[in-house]
């Protein structure tokens, strides 16, 4: 069933409670059952994918179906291989067979894995044949996607020597492979790092203790989208820290430079306001967003209904998520009147025309495209096709968007 919205007042105000972070969640969860269970997890994110990789994790059956969870297909990849004589075939929807992953596969078979694909070369569904990994040296490319790193870091304490990866080209989204890194030195796991090259140094126990995830920055991304095109703002989220692991923390000074919004932290709540006498210091916002891609959609919506034209560029890995998301943004920019150009790693908003009809904004299968596209009820009656597609992050959006104040 689509979603309808009559236009809303842009003065907002509002309290919102996010849970915790899903690439914080997902992380630990992977170290918890690789060492038994050692950690005891508090804001714990209730995603989809979130629940979908805790299941899998738990489960005995043969066949594992990831669904549209992308980072589940990448951990659990790394994970089965060292399951010594657990076999399994790890599968997921039609759009996720679309999704490479041999890249990481190819890293795994480096180290003594055994991984056959079951259909399309270098792609899910995987028949995986768990083992000890003789090998603990692998050469990876960093171009593509931070996950594949990110996987073989989450097991390398296991493996009997340890693992060390040597990273291959520019990395993308660096700060969360930096957050991979942050949580295993947490949680009392050894890493090393000289400049391209990580060392985790191999472990069989870590102590008992307690984490409490952070809230997720990218889903406070959506907050930001509204405060920006809003006449004036005063949103308050809970719970946040100055001093974030996550990358998309980088909404606070790319809100507050380009669109004026503020963030102020008060112990574990952060609350945005709109600078009423705010001048961009640019005409055109040109933003570099390999570390932060997921922000990507959000900040090209709050460009086109601000009429701000922008180019972002280190977009790359936009083409291999839930959708193509440079082409999915094109499409659905122009519903609002943007006209967008868009490269194989870049977009850019060139022109504007005037909307003539009711947006009815389609998803794609794709969660950020519709919470993303949420503030342009702000300027204009709104439909989204399949708003249900926010359970694979943020369940409870649409109930936290409508029980905001609109004055």
């Amino acid at each position: 069933m689509n979603l309808f919205f009559s236009k809303k007042p842009k003065n907002i105000r509002g309290q919102i409670s996010i849970t915790g972070s899903k690439s914080e969640s997902n992380r630990l969860l992977v170290l918890n059952a690789l060492f038994a269970h050692p950690i005891e997890l508090f804001n714990s994110s209730q995603s989809a994918d979130t629940l979908v990789l805790k299941q899998a994790l738990s489960t005995s059956e043969e066949v594992i179906d990831v669904h549209h969870a992308g980072t589940a297909m990448r951990f659990l990849t790394a994970y089965f291989a060292i399951q010594e004589g657990r076999k399994v075939i790890l599968t997921g929807s039609d759009r996720m067979k679309q999704r490479p992953i041999g890249i990481l596969v190819a890293a795994l078979r480096q180290l003594g894995a055994e991984i056959h694909y079951l259909e399309k070369e270098g792609f899910p569904p995987l028949a995986i044949h768990g083992k000890k990994l003789p090998q603990n040296q692998v050469k990876v490319s960093a171009e593509i996607s931070s996950q594949y790193i990110t996987a073989l870091l989450l097991i390398g304490a296991k493996l009997p020597h340890g693992l060390t990866i040597e990273l291959t080209g520019k990395i993308t989204s660096l700060p969360y492979l930096m957050m991979t890194v942050d949580l295993l030195r947490k949680v009392g796991i050894v890493v090393a790092q000289q400049g391209n090259i990580f060392q985790v140094h191999p472990t069989s126990f870590l102590p008992s203790q307690s984490h409490t995830v952070e809230s997720d920055w990218s889903s406070a991304s959506y907050y930001y989208g509204l405060a920006a095109v809003a006449d004036s703002a005063q949103l308050t989220l809970d719970s946040f820290q100055a001093e974030s692991l996550q990358g998309d923390a980088a909404l606070v000074e790319i809100y507050a430079q380009h669109f004026g919004v503020q963030s102020a932290f008060n112990h574990d709540q952060l609350t945005l306001y709109k600078s009423l006498d705010f001048q961009p210091e640019n005409s055109t916002i040109s933003i570099d967003l390999n570390a932060t891609p997921d922000i990507a959609q959000t900040l090209a919506v709050s460009c086109a209904l601000l009429k701000k034209k922008c180019h972002f560029t280190g977009l790359a890995t936009l083409r291999i998520k839930e959708t193509d998301r440079l082409l999915a943004l094109q499409n659905e920019l122009k519903k609002i009147g943007a006209i967008a150009e868009i490269t194989a790693d870049s977009l850019a908003i060139v022109s504007f025309e005037e909307m003539t009809e009711k947006p009815v904004i389609a998803t794609y299968q794709d969660h950020r495209m519709a919470m993303s596209f949420a503030p342009a009820a702000l300027y204009t009656d709104l439909e989204i096709i399949h708003p249900e597609v926010v359970e694979k992050s943020y369940p409870t959006f649409w109930e936290d968007f409508s029980g905001l104040t609109f004055v």
